[in-house]
């Protein structure tokens, strides 16, 4: 049965994502509040370390509220791996990839209602494996993730840095190594310099996005800063539950998980995994 969570909790916010404002903590928990919780400690990270297990039981803190990008809730909760809580992740980023997994559309003060009112399922929906690390959203491995460090100057308003980054991108993405998909019949065999691996309820979907002009490359740039890549040319490969991705030389793999710089050994066998903490969902998954 649904219940709803004890009536004490901790706020993680974090000011440089893309929906956080100065005030943002406050309204968060005014809202709260407004609903029968309390919040009895923000947590401002990166200048505040995050929430372990430990101190939350310590605290008896049943419920964590998260406001903030995709990169910061990976680290929370990867971070709370085998704790006994739940973790209500609020859309409080850019994309906010895994509120939209647990919340589709909703707007804030309807997911506020719908776990207040006991309407929220605890879940632990699949993930990626990544090395030391799951991913909660999404995973991209290969050259093309370089355009991340262009996205982060055009964040910090960095020209310089972003036109000498932007070159070293296209550069990096033209001549890097390619991402091979061994194991599948379907993907080309000089392979792709960005396969994206999103987890889902039937395992993990592959899309291989490739570019075959410069053109190409220009368009899948744009689409990429925009973090819109999926409209740029790309096979879609299948579902699996896991799977074998290696560089043509052999080099290690850059990857972007839930949108942040990491990097696995090639090959590396990724497979699917259940999210090591109960999550708060509102809706189905996606």
């Amino acid at each position: 049965m649904n219940r709803k969570p004890d009536s004490a909790c901790w706020l993680v916010v974090n000011p440089a994502s893309g929906s956080n404002e100065a005030a943002s903590a406050e309204t968060l928990a005014a809202a709260l509040q407004k609903r029968g919780w309390s919040v009895s400690r923000t947590i401002t990270f990166p200048d505040q370390p995050l929430p372990t297990p430990a101190a939350l039981d310590a605290a008896a803190i049943a419920m964590v509220v998260v406001y903030a990008g995709d990169g910061t809730v990976n680290a929370l909760i990867n971070g709370l791996a085998g704790w006994g809580g739940a973790v209500l992740v609020l859309p409080g980023g850019t994309m906010n990839l895994l509120a939209k997994r647990l919340h589709r559309s909703l707007d804030m003060d309807d997911i506020f209602d719908i776990v207040a009112g006991g309407g929220a399922r605890r879940c632990r929906p699949a993930c990626v494996r990544c090395d030391g690390r799951l991913a909660l959203a999404g995973l991209l491995v290969g050259p093309g993730t370089q355009w991340n460090r262009v996205r982060e100057s055009m964040r910090d308003f960095a020209l310089a840095d972003m036109a000498a980054e932007t070159i070293e991108a296209i550069r990096h993405t033209a001549t890097a190594p390619y991402v091979l998909v061994p194991e599948s019949g379907m993907a080309r065999e000089d392979g792709y310099p960005l396969i994206e691996l999103t987890p889902g309820e039937h395992g993990i979907q592959i899309d291989g996005y490739y570019a075959e002009d410069p053109l190409d490359y220009a368009g899948q740039a744009w689409a990429l800063l925009r973090r819109r890549f999926r409209e740029g040319p790309h096979d879609r490969l299948g579902m699996v539950e896991a799977l074998v991705l290696s560089s043509i030389d052999g080099s290690p793999l850059a990857c972007l998980i839930d949108g942040e710089p990491a990097e696995c050994p090639s090959p590396f066998r990724f497979t699917v995994e259940p999210c090591a903490v109960d999550l708060l969902a509102s809706a189905h998954d996606l």
